[in-house]
């Protein structure tokens, strides 16, 4: 009958409308798997052959889990990202540094000026993770807040012009983007 499930839907199928292929699911899970495991091992200390089988069972658990629930996908678990991420954390602590010095000077200094100033800015990011990325690395970075993101635009509250001015020259959207990308 129209509007029924016809029960015969495969398990671990992607649902209506989601793009996520048979083989990059099994890299997602496969890394899953390897990530819990790791993270197990290196949280428990233990390498005792008994317990290690029970750290693998227990997370083969949690990856069939997670596939029943479906939520084993590129956004859950961003193995895209993975070598991109290795060359932006740095430069983006490093761009961190410099604000937070920046921020500081203003805050002691009476002769630096604080203008708060809002500022519309476009993404060019081609996710909506990639947007959250940006976003995110807008707040994190000190004298300067991610407002809202909407319409591949993302409003921005900066302490000073010069915050503004240089969020506004793109550095950071192309990195984010690249790092997407990669």
């Amino acid at each position: 009958m129209p509007g029924e499930s016809s029960g015969s839907e495969a398990i671990g199928e992607a649902r209506p409308g989601r793009h996520f292929p048979g083989r990059d699911r099994i890299a997602h899970c496969l890394s899953l798997l390897i990530t819990m495991f790791a993270t197990w091992l290196l949280l428990s200390g233990y390498f005792e052959p008994f317990l290690l089988i029970l750290g693998v069972l227990s997370c083969v658990l949690v990856v069939f889990i997670a596939l029943r629930m479906d939520v084993v996908d590129h956004e859950a678990f961003p193995i895209h990202l993975t070598f991109g991420v290795l060359t932006y954390w740095p430069w983006l602590v490093k761009e961190i540094w410099i604000a937070a010095i920046d921020v500081t000077k203003r805050v002691l200094s009476p002769s630096m000026p604080i203008s708060p100033t809002i500022v519309d800015l476009p993404t060019t990011q081609h996710s909506e993770l990639g947007q959250v990325i940006y976003a995110n690395s807008i707040t994190l970075t000190p004298g300067t807040f991610t407002i809202r993101i909407y319409d591949n635009r993302v409003l921005v509250h900066a302490l000073s012009r010069e915050g503004a001015d240089g969020l506004a020259e793109g550095g950071m959207d192309r990195r984010v983007t690249a790092m997407e990308a990669d």
